[in-house]
Formats: C-alpha cells, structure tokens, sequence
C-alpha cells in the first residue's frame, strides 16, 4: 500500500485537494479532522488540565486556545505533547483498516508534515502550491482572519519554496480546480504504473 503525505501551507487548497483524492476513490485520512473529533473526546481532559480557560461545555474551545496560544506561544509546544500522540493513535488505526481493506493507495492529509516529522511516515510526499498573492487573499477572505494571525501561522510553517522542494509531486491549485483534478488523476496514474512496475521486477 503506498501512503502519501498530503501537505501545504495555509490558504493553499489542501482540504480541496484531498477531497479531489477522495472522490477518486482514494481514502484519506484528515488530521485536521481528527483533532476536530479529538477536541470533542479524548483530547479534552488533558487540554483542560493545562487550559482550564479553553475547555467550555465539556468540548475545546478553538477560539480561546487560540487566543492563550497567541499570548503565550511557548505554549504550543505544551499543546503539541497531548494531541500529537492522539493523532498519531487515530493514525494508525486508519491505516490498519485501510491495509485490511486492501487498499492499494492512501491519503494522509497532515498540515504540519515536514515540521513534524511525519514525512518519514510516507512513502510520496503531495505539496499543494500557489501563487502566494492568492494564498493570502483566500486566506483573509477567511471569518475571524487578521493579517497579524496570519502570519503568526506562516511562522510555524516550513516556507512553501522548501516544501515544493521537498516533495515528490506538486499541485498548483491557482489554475483552477479543474486543473487541480487533472494533476490528481495524473499523480494517482503515475503511482498505479509505478506500483506495477515494482510488483513485476
């Protein structure tokens, strides 16, 4: 089975893209999903015991971590050592089911890939690209998006330059989805012949 990594700054069409894989019949697994569901269940009581403030009506509060992580940036680092353990467990128990499915290919769509470490957990590596103009309208078209919050978020974020370096294929979702799709139809052809080829060797 081969697994791809998924990833991209902010703002580029990740979330669009992975939706493009999943209607080629491709599962993903979306972390961003995931720490959803997380902070809504097993996530909590640990986020509570260090953020008493960002824990309301028994579900995390994205808003109020938010905001303490925006006052005290070390404390990314304390929120980090709860919830990456959790999704690495919800991790691999999808691709468990995946491989006992007998899927051929899947999707790990992981935001923070490369500055994680996730990258050694992937057999391909997909870097969704654009235009960094349109990166920045589409994301403070976004609700509750300021410039400041904006680039407090690129600062935690390898620089797209290094991430397209770094990647087995690209997608430059700033032509379109048509055009994204096209790209996706071609990765997943590409990654077929080449598992076939292995296969036969």
């Amino acid at each position: 089975m081969i697994i791809i990594g998924l990833t991209g700054s902010i703002g580029m069409g990740k979330s669009t893209t992975a939706a493009l894989f999943a209607e080629e019949g491709i599962p993903v697994n979306d972390a961003d999903q995931v720490v959803h569901d997380l902070y809504r269940g097993e996530a909590v009581a640990p986020i509570a015991a260090q953020f008493p403030d960002a824990v309301i009506a028994g579900t995390v509060d994205r808003k109020k971590l938010s905001e303490n992580l925006a006052k005290n940036p070390a404390n990314f680092k304390v929120l980090e050592a709860i919830v990456h353990p959790l999704v690495r467990a919800r991790e691999k128990r999808f691709l468990d089911e995946a491989r006992a499915a007998g899927a051929a290919m899947v999707v790990l769509d992981i935001p923070l890939l490369f500055e994680t470490g996730g990258a050694d957990r992937v057999d391909r590596i997909v870097v969704v690209s654009c235009d960094p103009d349109i990166q920045r309208r589409r994301v403070l078209d976004r609700p509750g998006m300021t410039a400041e919050k904006f680039d407090m978020i690129l600062a935690r974020q390898l620089p797209d330059a290094e991430k397209r370096a770094r990647a087995d294929f690209v997608i430059d979702t700033g032509h379109g989805i048509e055009a994204a799709r096209a790209r996706v139809r071609a990765i997943i052809a590409e990654l077929k012949a080449s598992k076939g080829s292995d296969s036969d060797a």
